[in-house]
């Protein structure tokens, strides 16, 4: 018993020794949108017909039904979305932001938080940069329009997965707001 405790705390302190936070809220909405005088929560809890429908859409399970928005503006005009969301890596969740345009296209994405032992290059900008200007219905399908990293395949597959899946949630929800 006293050995599965010291087993379980050394599994907790290693797990969060590899936790690295890379941005936090207040700096992606900066990156994000330089340009905005104003960010207003607009945080959305999803209906069961909502997620229903992002999943039909999108082919990506809705996991969480709360998701954290802000309304981006520039004195009276919608300049964008600013999204935080997560997905699993292989074990670990990672959190992400995703800044999209007034129309819906994807401006920017960041890596907020990374726990995972291996897969980090989905942290670089280079990769990021991929989504960028992806619209609702792109494809968003690795190893076709989205590159896969050697020893990141799961986060590569999840990471691309949520933006298809925030990008189907932005069609159902967020667009009639816009």
């Amino acid at each position: 018993m006293i050995r599965k405790t010291w087993l379980s705390l050394l599994l907790l302190i290693s797990t969060s020794l590899n936790a690295q936070v890379l941005a936090t809220v207040e700096q992606v909405k900066s990156a994000s949108f330089a340009e905005s005088t104003q960010f207003i929560s607009a945080d959305i809890t999803l209906n069961k017909n909502q997620a229903d429908n992002i999943e039909k859409l999108s082919g990506v399970r809705v996991r969480n039904f709360k998701q954290k928005v802000w309304l981006a503006k520039q004195q009276d005009k919608t300049v964008g979305w600013l999204i935080i969301d997560e997905v699993i890596g292989k074990h670990e969740f990672i959190t992400y932001s995703m800044a999209l345009n007034a129309n819906g296209s994807v401006k920017r994405i960041e890596v907020m938080e990374y726990k995972e032992t291996y897969g980090g290059q989905v942290r670089s900008q280079e990769w990021l940069m991929q989504f960028v200007g992806k619209l609702y219905g792109a494809k968003l399908k690795l190893d076709e329009d989205i590159v896969n990293i050697s020893g990141a395949t799961l986060s590569c597959k999840h990471i691309a997965d949520g933006v298809k899946r925030l990008l189907s949630f932005y069609e159902v929800v967020l667009k009639k707001n816009a």
